[in-house]
């Protein structure tokens, strides 16, 4: 493995801390994923994308912006990649999903906030996330309120953050905010990139985002199958990886990897015994390293088969409709996209229960967790509507309320495993 410290150095990285994170994050790796039996030979891609997750992938970052690329870090599924595309820009997806330095965090920001916005502290003031200190430009979006106050504590420690107003309601009003809003965004990358939008680089921009999520949905019919081909461990992984992986490798190693799935499909191979209690995970988005909850209902004899969250299905679902001959025309496409993103702040936002039930029926989940951090306010709220909606539908619902540390590993444990014995019986 090449030695990156001189580069992390660069980057101003505390390279104390940042050895003992990646020391910490590596064991949990080996110990979670590469103890699993049967893992498909594809996952070694992903494996290998792990192991230099701070190392080759900010290499060539860096190598990029050398040759004058600029690099667009964000938090949210709602900062459209085909607009960085269209500058020939890199999207990345920022640390969020550990609970680290949030005693750092906690010197700004509330204890009793979000653990995602804390994690999001936590790396940037422990100076140990090179993809933050890699951006150009950081990107924030005002969904939930917390993550709208909390950027302003977060612009003067950033480079250059860029904050976009969201919708709340999906009306023509909502519409053509959200649409202001991504055009202002187009502005913010062509000044800063020097390069223009032209129609043909935008629908090229659509043309690359739209075969990753093809790709994940390629992925996400296979796990239909009985018995599942794939843990929902890895799966999973591969959906985190989707938010800093080069797109066209990342598009052509999951096609890899499914043209092996559907293999093991026609063999009636797996990595679960057939009829193991099929489990849908709806909530929160689980950023690396947040494998806490998936570990646990994988290691209580059940699989996960799909994730209705914004790292799965509720990021993926949707293409963008790449037709139009003008910026403005494809402009309106692209709101058109993310405008049908059943995120929890908007209101009402029925669609979203009848997502979780059109998952359901469509990969035979016996039954669904929801999952909710904690002081996550909209999630939470739409908790207990959503399970009583499901239940009373006939499909068994556990929620489940947590943070990133381990302390309440046992209680959830006890839980889960109460849970998958009512999908047994």
């Amino acid at each position: 493995m090449p030695d990156y410290r001189q580069m992390w150095s660069n980057l101003g990285l505390d390279l104390q801390s940042h050895d003992a994170l990646l020391s910490t994050l590596g064991s949990a790796y080996r110990d979670i994923f590469l103890s699993q039996e049967d893992r498909p030979e594809g996952m070694k891609y992903f494996d290998f994308v792990m192991t230099e997750v701070h190392g080759l992938r900010i290499k060539e970052l860096m190598d990029a912006k050398a040759q004058g690329r600029i690099v667009i870090g964000s938090y949210c599924v709602f900062v459209p990649e085909e607009l960085v595309l269209a500058v020939d820009g890199i999207s990345v997806g920022l640390c969020a999903g550990a609970e680290f330095n949030f005693a750092g965090a906690e010197e700004v920001l509330p204890r009793n906030l979000c653990p995602l916005i804390k994690s999001a502290f936590g790396f940037k003031m422990g100076k140990v996330c090179p993809y933050i200190e890699a951006s150009d430009v950081v990107v924030g979006e005002n969904t939930c309120d917390g993550k709208k106050k909390s950027y302003e504590v977060l612009s003067p420690m950033v480079k250059d953050l860029f904050v976009m107003d969201m919708p709340q309601m999906k009306s023509e009003a909502g519409k053509q905010l959200l649409k202001a809003e991504y055009r202002r965004f187009a502005e913010k990358l062509e000044a800063v990139s020097g390069r223009k939008i032209t129609a043909d680089a935008l629908r090229k921009g659509i043309e690359t985002t739209n075969a990753k999520r093809t790709a994940i949905k390629r992925l996400a019919a296979i796990r239909k199958a009985d018995p599942a081909p794939i843990s929902g461990l890895d799966a999973l992984l591969v959906n985190q990886i989707f938010f800093f992986d080069d797109p066209a490798r990342f598009t052509a190693s999951v096609n890899k990897l499914c043209d092996e799935l559907e293999e093991r499909v026609g063999k009636g191979a797996g990595v679960f015994p057939k009829g193991t209690a099929r489990v849908l995970i709806s909530g929160c988005p689980m950023a690396v390293p947040n494998w806490k909850i998936p570990t646990i209902v994988e290691s209580s004899s059940a699989v996960i088969v799909g994730e209705e969250s914004c790292i799965g299905e509720r990021g993926t679902q949707w293409l963008t409709d790449g037709r139009g001959d003008t910026v403005e025309g494809l402009l309106d496409r692209i709101t058109e996209r993310y405008l049908k993103i059943d995120c929890a702040v908007f209101t009402p936002n029925a669609s979203r229960v009848d997502h979780v039930r059109e998952m359901v029926k469509k990969y035979d989940a016996d039954g669904v967790i929801h999952y909710s951090l904690q002081f996550c306010q909209p999630y939470i709220i739409e908790s207990g509507p959503a399970e009583r909606e499901l239940e009373k539908q006939g499909i068994p619902t556990l929620r489940l309320e947590t943070d990133y540390s381990q302390e309440d590993t046992g209680q959830l444990r006890t839980r889960v495993e109460a849970f998958v014995e009512r999908l047994r019986g």
